[in-house]
């Protein structure tokens, strides 16, 4: 008679050993995992990262850098009215520097426009405008008589070739491995709180944690 009950009494005392112990369990807290994830979304609302915003700015800095050193370079050769005229409107490849300015101009445009207002996460762009900025400077300096000139047939063609470059391996070891990293924590991050909320469905509140009364003894 008293098998059956038994019997029960040992499948309860299985099942409980087969359950882990609560410490055992790791512990998962979505409070957290929710407020990185709304930390990315808030940073993706903003529209760009800090680190593509950096690299804007970098680019704007090349466009300003090159426009400032012409402009000195048109004060030295003797006035801005007479020397702009004589290498815009009389333009001769060998001897003209506004060519390296429109290259600069061309770099801007391009990379703004790729990675600012498309927000491009590819690296053909930048590849494609250090291409072309490379293949002109070279055969600038090797065609033309820039290096007669003075002091700035070196500098202007040297410093627009090397930020160039800048540009590139910035984007290319820094703008992109970082983005990608972050939406890589941010995939994690948000199938970790989608696992929290199949653990912990909801609240308990502490009128559900109570102690049964005692039993009569006998």
């Amino acid at each position: 008679m008293n098998r059956v009950p038994r019997d029960a009494e040992n499948a309860h005392s299985s099942s409980v050993e087969s359950c882990p112990p609560l410490r055992d369990v790791p512990s998962i807290n979505p409070t957290h995992l929710m407020a990185r994830i709304e930390s990315y979304e808030g940073r993706e609302k903003k529209g760009i990262s800090d680190v593509r915003r950096t690299f804007c700015l970098f680019v704007t800095f090349d466009l300003l850098f090159i426009t400032l050193l012409w402009i000195i370079e048109l004060n030295v050769k003797g006035g801005i009215e007479t020397t702009l005229e004589k290498e815009v409107l009389q333009y001769d490849y060998s001897s003209s520097y506004f060519d390296i300015f429109l290259l600069a101009v061309f770099r801007f445009k391009v990379l703004i426009l790729a990675y600012a207002m498309c927000r491009l996460r590819h690296w053909w762009a930048i590849a494609f405008t250090t291409a072309v900025t490379s293949a002109f400077l070279l055969a600038k300096v090797i065609i033309s008589q820039l290096f007669s000139q003075g002091a700035f047939g070196y500098v202007l063609p040297i410093i627009s070739f090397i930020l160039a470059w800048i540009e590139t391996w910035f984007l290319d070891f820094k703008v992109l491995p970082q983005e990608a990293e972050e939406e890589n924590r941010f995939l994690i991050a948000q199938d970790a709180s989608e696992r929290a909320a199949l653990l912990h469905p909801g609240v308990l509140s502490d009128g559900q944690f109570y102690s049964p009364p005692e039993s009569v003894a006998g």
